[in-house]
Parts: C-alpha cells; sequence; structure tokens
C-alpha cells in the first residue's frame, strides 16, 4: 500500500441553475455517477454533503460545480474517469457547462489517510494556473510521480 494517495480537483460553471430543466439529466445521473466511482477500484473518498453529493457547495461560486475526490492511484482515477459509465457523461458536458478559459482540473499527491480541504485544492489549482505542471500541482497530461 502506498504511503501517498492521489487528490484530485475540477471545477465546472454551469450554463444554467442547478434545478434547471436543462441540467435535470445530468443532476438525475449524479447519483448513478456518485456510486460508481464509490464502488470503483482505487477510490478512497469524496466530497459531499449530507445530500450525497457536492451541488451545494458553492466554494468558487453559486455557478460552479466542484468534484474533489481521493484515489489510491493514477490509474484507478484515470480508470473511472474514462472507462466508465462517467466518460458517457463527460462526453455531453458541453450541452451542461460553459467553456473554461483557465485550468479548471488539478492533480496532487497527499498523505495517505488525509483528506484535502477546498482550500487546498483551490491553492493547488491556483498554483497550476500560476506555473504550470509541478510535482506540487499537475495534470493527467503531465504526471509527477509520488515522492
Amino acid at each position: 500500500m502506498s504511503l501517498l494517495h492521489l487528490s484530485q480537483l475540477n471545477i465546472a460553471q454551469m450554463k444554467f441553475a442547478i434545478d434547471a430543466p436543462e441540467l435535470a439529466e445530468f443532476v438525475a445521473r449524479l447519483d448513478d455517477v456518485n456510486a460508481l466511482a464509490d464502488g470503483s477500484p482505487g477510490f478512497v473518498w469524496r466530497l459531499q454533503t449530507e445530500d450525497g453529493d457536492a451541488t451545494a457547495i458553492d466554494y468558487f461560486g453559486p455557478e460552479y460545480l466542484v468534484n474533489m475526490s481521493v484515489w489510491e492511484d493514477v490509474e484507478s482515477l484515470h480508470n473511472y474517469i474514462y472507462r466508465t459509465a462517467h466518460n458517457e457523461v463527460m462526453a455531453r458536458r458541453k450541452e451542461w457547462f460553459e467553456r473554461m478559459l483557465e485550468v479548471y482540473s488539478v492533480l496532487w499527491w497527499i498523505p495517505a489517510g488525509t483528506i484535502p480541504t477546498i482550500a487546498e485544492a483551490d491553492q493547488r489549482l491556483q498554483n497550476l494556473r500560476q506555473n504550470g505542471p509541478t510535482a506540487e500541482a499537475f495534470t493527467f497530461k503531465k504526471l509527477f510521480a509520488p515522492e
């Protein structure tokens, strides 16, 4: 078992309010997609409220959805994102979310057994935006091995 786990944050700017009819199909799939993550190999933790998702968390503003999770390794997260039904939802993101001009997703290593905060995740995202990929904040395109 690794001493480090992979943490990820991504944010998405909604085209419509979360309760708008235009987002109804996306919202209807949240429980299934979250359950799929929870049961995926390598999954450790995900940000959620008592409702079971993170749609009520408006740290970045009410027009943004936040997704933050922890995984045992890069492969586990990659498999969940691109090799499960999650990918079907991602393929339709242009219907529901604005095209973001700034970097909106970041990866970083954390000690196993710890849970990242949204403030920490925001700091990592800002680091990536300002400095590009480094061992402190990186992307799937430019990975850094756990140290």
